[in-house]
């Protein structure tokens, strides 16, 4: 081998280990334990999507897109629960995100899914700190019970169905 050579094992065993692009942090808490607790979960098979080699990174997808079905299906059912409409923002921001997910799945090539993977990462935070937000505070205005499903202020309830996503600048 000549000197300006380069061998590609030594290469590959100095790059430092992949690290996920995201991270929990008390930035990303909304005060509702049981959607912080759903996030955190998000968010620590988010990393280990990120830190996974070529032949554990699909079951890794796939435990994700799993998660944030149930995930997503909370939050839903949240919404359905205390006024919003079906068609909501949020609820419809969800269903398409999966719908992306899924393709990565039914797929299986690793490179997108690790784009995925890096876009999910960008993208939470900014779901997180808008939409869930709005969510987490309606439903402490109403007194919801994340675990019963009951609301214990339904004289708080809004009059007619919340079609935007829930903050003040949606409709």
């Amino acid at each position: 081998m000549s000197a300006l050579a380069v061998d590609p094992q030594s290469l590959s065993a100095t790059l430092p280990p992949p690290r996920p692009r995201l991270a929990w942090s008390d930035g990303l808490a909304l005060g509702l334990e049981a959607m912080d607790h759903t996030h955190q979960e998000f968010v620590d098979l988010l990393a280990q999507v990120a830190i996974a080699d070529d032949d554990t990174v699909l079951p890794a997808w796939a435990a994700l897109v799993e998660h944030t079905q149930a995930h997503f299906d909370q939050e839903d059912r949240w919404m359905r629960d205390t006024g919003f409409a079906s068609g909501n923002c949020h609820a419809t921001q969800h269903r398409v995100v999966l719908e992306v997910m899924r393709e990565g799945v039914a797929r299986r090539q690793v490179a997108m899914i690790r784009q995925m993977a890096d876009e999910l990462a960008a993208w939470f935070p900014t779901h997180a700190q808008t939409m869930d937000a709005a969510l987490a505070l309606h439903l402490r205005g109403v007194g919801y019970d994340a675990a019963s499903g009951e609301v214990h202020m339904p004289q708080a309830l809004p009059a007619r169905e919340i079609t935007g996503c829930g903050s003040s600048s949606c409709g």
